[in-house]
């Protein structure tokens, strides 16, 4: 099934998409937010396509086939923008999207270990087997329970950290941490003997217990936050004076990154378009829950 792009109308809205625009779709996924833009750029528009995951250029290709000659894929980290962008000669540069959001696809994928839903390999990396990072079974089984209860709450905002971490340490001392179901049950054991249950542990606020710590890991994996500090700078270089940059986040991790970059920079080379983020219409939320989260900002260069 194809993943939904959020905030579709509003980001047409910010970003203004006309024939001839040259356009970089930082984070390509099943390109629904290419496909809308590529459809108000053509003809003699360009759209630069980039994702780390070799699975998801595949299936933006079949989902673009009509636009072949108007894009160009880019399998890479968008943390190398400039570089890319050097390198296909892909310029003027009128509007940057950024979609902090995973793929469904990736979620939903047997073998990637992005859910907490299945038993399946702790992998957890973006760019599948090919990728050269550490998966999620390598940092749980190295990590010390420190670094390991860091991790979990400031990624992942987790309340119990410390003793999940601990949980994991123990655990990992008789028998190497491997599947993404042995992970969920060390969490739901340390909510039983914290909670003095040996019942189910119940969803909170719509939220697996193990949402947290799969979030925080998938983070830690694909460095994230890092990747983010790296791409803002040289979006914003990258554009021509009036392009437009959206970006969308989905926590407030994210979203805090985002915001506090913008703010640095507006008035110097940026004008805020976004004074408070975006965020979906009632309608939308209902339809897709995933875009309940979601958070738009946008800038134009000066």
């Amino acid at each position: 099934m194809r993943h939904t792009p959020v905030l579709l109308s509003e980001v047409l809205e910010y970003l203004r998409p006309t024939p001839g625009m040259h356009v970089i779709d930082c984070t390509l996924g099943d390109a629904g937010h290419s496909e809308a833009l590529l459809q108000k750029i053509v003809p003699h528009g360009k759209l630069l396509g980039i994702d780390a995951d070799p699975e998801a250029l595949l299936r933006a290709k079949n989902y673009l086939h009509s636009f072949a000659s108007d894009v160009t894929f880019v399998r890479d980290n968008f943390s190398e923008l400039q570089k890319i962008v050097d390198q296909e000669k892909f310029t003027p540069v009128h509007t940057v999207l950024i979609d902090l959001g995973w793929s469904s696809p990736q979620f939903e994928e047997r073998g990637r270990g992005f859910s907490f839903l299945k038993d399946e390999k702790l992998d957890m990396r973006y760019g599948g087997s090919g990728s050269h990072a550490r998966t999620a079974a390598d940092i749980v089984n190295s990590e010390s329970e420190e670094r390991l209860g860091k991790i979990f709450w400031e990624y992942g905002e987790e309340k119990l950290s410390k003793e999940i971490a601990a949980a994991v340490v123990a655990a990992r001392g008789s028998k190497e941490i491997q599947t993404t179901g042995e992970l969920v049950e060390m969490i739901l054991n340390t909510y039983r003997t914290k909670l003095k249950t040996d019942k189910e542990i119940p969803w909170v606020g719509g939220l697996h217990p193990a949402t947290k710590v799969f979030q925080a890991l998938r983070i830690a994996v694909n460095e994230e936050l890092d990747v983010i500090r790296a791409v803002l700078p040289q979006a914003v270089d990258v554009l021509e004076s009036g392009g437009r940059l959206a970006v969308i986040s989905f926590h407030s991790l994210e979203d805090r990154i985002v915001k506090h970059y913008f703010k640095s920079i507006d008035g110097k080379s940026i004008k805020i378009l976004t004074k408070k983020p975006v965020t979906a219409a009632e309608q939308e939320a209902e339809e897709n829950p995933r875009a309940r989260s979601a958070k738009l900002r946008v800038i134009e260069k000066l």
